[in-house]
């Protein structure tokens, strides 16, 4: 669980933003903020937050679930007979600030012109981009849920080798996979999980369908677990279920080669960008750049893709406390594609991988 001060923590940050920007009052719209503020599970809800108010806006099922998950936060639980965007209004008009900045990324065009609407003061101005910088670095709580959810996701990989089949559809394969995360405590899989038999492995975000295992002699996965907290991982392993061509040993070793040596590039105060172009140097000199399209990595959390990004025209810049996956791949159409992928955390000295699964190809032989 995530104490109750890491909370207050994060709200105690934001306030600081929030003066930095001028801005009185932030009304926050995107559940997943919502919940990293104030540890609420519940949705349909809205926070508003200012220098001496935190309100969470809300309707009945929550009630008793909001004292119980945020102590200490006030809460605005509409009547059944009003809308969120009416509960809202007269909340807002009730703070008698001039201003309110409000999460424009997060609502509907419809829904910000109803509330802009129905409030006269405070001036309502949309924002974007001040909850998400402040989730891009973890604290350490953050921290030990991820690894959480990695050690989850590859004890249901260990799972998945032991019980796959060969008759087995990619479907059943991804059931399985899950099946076995969540005996391990995970609440369910973080994502949609890939797994691609053979020539459909060429597609990056693959959806799992009735090609069987036996099709191919290889097939991609990639998963990753939700802990309780909600809290994930991403990873991507190939499975080999027959022989290994000479292709794919050889594609195989390109891919992994990028994957390290990107590795070895990330650190605080690096920028994205340079570590991306790291692993597309190395595609780019054994002349298979080409098949290599999509960014490097991404930064995750409670969201599988959140605001960091490794990609040729990324700004980031590394932090210590952030965490991102590292996930080359080349795919071939008609033939198929390789990706391997680990969850890396940025420290005050460079990196800790948090993921452990061999990243040999024979390591993850079944059959």
């Amino acid at each position: 669980m995530i104490p109750q001060n890491r909370y207050s923590a994060r709200r105690e940050k934001l306030k600081r933003v929030l003066k930095k920007e001028k801005l009185p009052a932030f009304l926050v719209c995107n559940e997943t903020n919502v919940s990293y503020l104030t540890g609420f599970s519940g949705d349909s809800s809205w926070f508003l937050i200012g220098k001496d108010f935190e309100i969470l806006i809300s309707d009945g099922r929550y009630t008793t679930q909001i004292s119980e998950e945020c102590p200490g936060i006030q809460a605005e639980i509409r009547p059944v007979n009003k809308t969120l965007l009416q509960t809202t209004a007269e909340v807002l008009k009730a703070t008698k600030e001039p201003i309110c900045g409000f999460e424009s990324t997060a609502i509907s065009y419809d829904a910000a012109g109803q509330l802009v609407e129905a409030v006269e003061t405070p001036d309502l101005i949309p924002v974007k981009g001040l909850v998400e910088p402040l989730r891009a670095v973890k604290d350490a709580d953050e921290i030990k849920q991820v690894r959480e959810a990695v050690r989850q996701a590859e004890k249901g990989f260990e799972f998945l080798k032991s019980s796959l089949m060969l008759e087995m559809t990619e479907l059943q394969a991804a059931f399985t996979l899950e099946e076995g995360m969540r005996r391990f405590g995970a609440i369910g899989a973080g994502f949609e999980i890939i797994t691609a038999v053979g020539e459909r492995a060429a597609l990056p975000h693959a959806r799992p369908g009735l090609t069987r295992c036996e099709e191919s002699p290889f097939m991609l996965v990639d998963w990753g677990a939700r802990t309780s907290t909600g809290y994930v991982s991403d990873l991507t392993r190939m499975i080999v279920t027959g022989s290994i061509s000479s292709k794919l040993q050889r594609m195989y070793e390109v891919v992994k080669t990028a994957l390290e040596e990107s590795i070895q590039a990330i650190g605080p105060d690096v920028r994205a960008s340079d570590v991306d172009r790291v692993a597309r140097q190395v595609m780019e000199n054994h002349g298979v750049a080409a098949k290599f399209n999509h960014g490097l990595g991404h930064g995750f959390g409670l969201q599988v893709h959140e605001s960091v990004r490794m990609s040729p025209t990324s700004e980031d810049v590394f932090k210590p406390g952030m965490v991102v996956t590292v996930e080359p791949g080349l795919y071939f159409p008609g033939w198929g594609g390789i990706r391997i992928e680990d969850d890396v955390l940025i420290t005050k000295g460079g990196c800790e991988v948090l993921s452990s699964l061999s990243r040999e190809l024979e390591a993850h032989t079944v059959g």
